[in-house]
């Protein structure tokens, strides 16, 4: 049995630029700025590219958004949220596997918990770390803001990322469909 290998052809290559492009406007542009709090959806765009292209996709997707929106901004990069950028990508992307012959609604089950793990891990671990080892941020003044950011964002990530996910977006990512076969099916 031959084991499924990720393929970077220009496609997937062209897709991986598409979504970093759209996380960077969806977090740079379109972003409600907080202080130490960021109220945006440019993580979606990351953890589709991962469950569409992959881990590594999704990690270089995550890695490249977040560099590239630092310069964007005139932000340093800190280590610690780029750690963090580049999970949002792989650790959905690792559980695809589990997705395997499950109908629409175990699918569901499984991309909600995987993006509830990455947050845990992603924005109230690494980057909590980030905005108070490396930035100097007060963990007990922070950490509140970031739980209630928590509570409000992640359910608004579960819901982006299935109805992306579970599209006809997804069949022209992953499959060998084009726009063109799209809308005949659609008609």
């Amino acid at each position: 049995m031959q084991k499924n290998k990720t393929h970077w052809n220009v496609k997937t290559l062209v897709f991986m630029a598409l979504l970093v492009a759209m996380h960077l406007v969806l977090t740079r542009v379109f972003v409600v700025e907080l202080g130490a709090y960021r109220i945006s959806v440019g993580s979606v765009c990351t953890i589709l590219a991962g469950l569409w292209m992959g881990p590594a996709a999704g990690a270089v997707c995550g890695l490249a958004s977040d560099i590239i929106g630092c310069f964007m901004k005139g932000y340093a990069v800190n280590p610690l949220i780029t750690i963090a950028a580049i999970l949002w990508g792989v650790l959905p992307a690792l559980v695809k596997p589990l997705m395997a012959n499950k109908n629409k609604r175990a699918k569901t089950v499984v991309i909600s918990a995987s993006i509830v793990v990455t947050a845990i891990l992603s924005s109230l671990i690494f980057t909590t770390a980030g905005l108070v080892l490396i930035m100097g941020y007060n963990f007990y003044a922070i950490m509140p803001g970031r739980l209630v950011q928590f509570v409000i964002m992640i359910p608004i990530y579960c819901v982006l990322t299935c109805l992306l996910y579970f599209s006809p977006l997804t069949s022209l990512v992953v499959g060998n469909v084009t726009p063109a076969v799209l809308e005949k099916k659609t008609v």
